[in-house]
């Protein structure tokens, strides 16, 4: 933070002391003899002032947003809008003020100020381009230094040229690209910052051949977001790279636009998604800016990306709370927070220790509490019930008190599909941890008032007991794979997406107001998770992306659904009035349903009675109360064909669109 602080320091004290050079030099070069003696007389008078509002009319321009050796268009256009204000305002107080009431003569004139205009573009502009052409050609001669392995980039022209940059940067290293393949035909030919473009996807294998021949053989294929849609048919690709035996890698990014662009190995998770929603960055940059943020259970995969997308969008202060020792130094050592601008700390907690949870939110002061610990794997829950109801019933409860306590202005509750309807340990506790959310929030009003909802989706690629690297896993020991139920379907979307619409969901819930009528906000924001994906089929297409052949080479096989399991999942309870959210893309939302906070209480203490007698009967049959569509019935597959959930899914989008 010192270092950045300290160049943008440098920075404004150039283009301070460039705008001086542009209005002595205009009056040397415009002026002689006793004309120019008389102005430079008067600039002790004239320029401090003048200096002072360039300063403010560039940092308006937003000229130092960029880093110098990332200096671009646009930062030039800038300048040029910068200095067209200062030119202006000096052609007004010359013509109006001063030829009027001081001089009686126009101490700057017309041709003067159109070459101060000039001269100010060139000197706040010029070295600008120059630092980045020395920048440039340094790192193109590290590059040609440390380039080892002779590459193929693949992908449009667009995604391509953003990856050359990152090279000649020394964001990606020990590449020399040698030829590009496009899926564009139109693009066959060109030459993108000195490297050919040698044809389509489907030239692939002649390609690296001619390469071969003329001494270059190719030991790297490099894959960009563009070469993994749909539309290129990323599977042929996959196929074509395994036949010649090449790697593949796929460029991800740590930042934004592709500056801190990193190589990643190919994952077959890449290509199991439908296209990302867009994300509305200006508007979670908005909502974050100098927010101070608490995530619980950030060491988990949906908590440690949440809290990277915090920074990433301008939150001030992060505080990880997590109560695995071990999960929590990986994410305040992961390279998200490690080299943040924002103030991160963290505290080794457990949600179900009250006091300790009051005094933590209490001391840090939080703008916004994210509460993603929970305990969620099913088949454990359905086992050990006990332990998922004192973290994701009493543990909840604890985080929502402390959060009201703390006079944050929100509490995002991150939920499951798995709650509407339950038939697990998992979803029944997490749609009653919805309704004192939702209880609290309708009896909280006015501005100051913390609002509390909580956020559904389903099972996240990447996230720990998600069924791909299980399938993964199994492939690479030569099979069987494992399918619990035929017909079963799942919801799927990345870590990213999920994190960057719980943000947006997050960021709805808050610009909503807090007005009195509790019971008309949104209370339970539901992710637009596209089409569910039907388990068996995924299965055999990773097998298929495996190299080998599902039934012939790779056996699947059906173990039958485990207690707590059901074929499909949903998006909204029956009775849940639907929600419009105007301008919000891949959120749905629907009004609270719960029940009096009296009686909530009452259900909580015989809960907790039951817990301390390890009665599951008892805490059960509080639960069939509470949530009356509950059927927790071991090893009770709800018979919903596949067919059917779709349809569904596609009905509850329209409903709110």
């Amino acid at each position: 933070m010192q270092k950045r602080t300290f160049k943008t320091a440098v920075m404004v004290v150039h283009d301070l002391a460039a705008t001086a050079a542009a209005v002595v030099l205009t009056f040397v070069f415009r002026f002689q003899d006793g004309a120019l003696a008389e102005r430079l007389h008067a600039l002790p008078l004239l320029l401090p002032p003048f200096l002072a509002y360039a300063g403010l009319i560039y940092a308006w321009f937003r000229l130092y947003r960029t880093k110098w050796r990332f200096a671009s268009l646009p930062d030039l256009a800038g300048i040029v809008r910068a200095a067209s204000v200062t030119a202006l305002t000096l052609l007004v107080l010359d013509y109006v003020l001063v030829s009027s009431n001081l001089y009686g003569f126009y101490f700057f004139g017309k041709v003067a100020i159109a070459l101060y205009w000039v001269l100010q573009i060139f000197l706040l502009g010029g070295p600008r381009l120059a630092f980045r052409y020395l920048k440039y050609a340094r790192s193109r001669q590290s590059q040609a230094r440390g380039a080892t392995t002779p590459t193929l980039l693949l992908g449009r022209g667009a995604d391509i040229e953003i990856v050359l940059r990152a090279i000649e940067s020394g964001s990606v290293k020990r590449l020399s690209p040698k030829g590009i393949l496009s899926p564009r035909a139109d693009e066959a030919g060109q030459m993108m910052r000195g490297v050919p473009v040698l044809g389509g996807f489907r030239d692939l294998e002649q390609v690296v051949a001619d390469l071969a021949n003329r001494g270059l053989p190719v030991r790297r294929l490099v894959a960009t977001p563009s070469a993994l849609a749909p539309e290129s048919e990323p599977d042929d690709l996959i196929a074509r790279a395994r036949r010649l035996g090449l790697p593949l890698a796929r460029v991800t990014s740590l930042g934004e636009g592709m500056r801190d662009a990193e190589l990643a190995p190919l994952e077959i998770e890449d290509l199991l998604l439908r296209p990302t929603v867009a994300i509305d960055r200006p508007r979670l940059e908005r909502f974050l800016a100098g927010a101070r943020v608490v995530v619980t259970g950030g060491g988990g995969s949906i908590g440690a990306e949440i809290c990277a997308r915090a920074v990433a969008f301008g939150a001030s202060a992060l505080l990880v709370i997590e109560n695995s020792e071990p999960a929590l130094h990986a994410v305040l050592n992961g390279p998200a927070l490690l080299h943040a601008e924002a103030e991160v700390e963290g505290a080794l907690a457990d949600i179900r220790d009250r006091e300790r949870l009051h005094a933590i939110l209490r001391d840090f002061r939080p703008t916004y509490v994210f509460h993603a610990a929970a305990l969620k794997q099913v088949p454990y829950l359905e086992r050990d019930w006990a332990e998922g109801i004192k973290t994701n019933v009493f543990g909840s409860i604890n985080v929502a008190d402390a959060t009201v306590a703390a006079g944050a202005r929100a509490l995002v509750m991150i939920s499951t599909d798995k709650a509407i309807e339950p038939v697990s340990q998992l979803g029944v506790t997490k749609r009653f941890a919805e309704m004192v959310a939702q209880a609290l929030d309708a009896e909280r009003s006015g501005p100051a008032a913390t609002r509390l909802i909580a956020v559904r989706f389903g099972n996240v690629l990447g996230s720990a007991g998600s069924v791909v690297p299980v399938f993964k896993a199994q492939i690479a020991r030569g099979g069987p794979v494992t399918v619990t139920h035929a017909e079963m379907v799942r919801y799927f979307m990345t870590v990213r997406e999920a994190s960057d619409l719980v943000l947006t969901a997050a960021s709805h819930a808050d610009a909503e107001g807090r007005g009195d009528a509790g019971d008309q906000r949104a209370a339970v924001y539901v992710l637009k998770m596209g089409q569910p994906v039907r388990i068996r089929d995924l299965a055999e297409r990773m097998i298929r992306l495996a190299g080998f052949e599902p039934g012939e080479e790779i056996e699947i096989q059906v173990t039958g659904a485990r207690p707590g399991e059901r074929l499909n999942e949903i998006l909204f309870a029956k009775e849940e009035p639907r929600v419009a959210l105007a301008g919000i893309e891949g959120v749905m939302a629907a009004k609270p349903v719960f029940a009096d906070r009296t009686v909530l209480a009452g259900w909580t203490e015989r809960l907790r009675e039951a817990v301390t007698r390890g009665d599951r009967a008892a805490a059960e049959a509080v639960f069939e109360e509470a949530i009356p569509d509950f059927r927790n019935r071991a090893g009770a597959v709800p018979n919903t064909t596949p067919e059917s959930i779709a349809p569904s899914a596609q009905a509850a989008e329209a409903a709110t669109a």
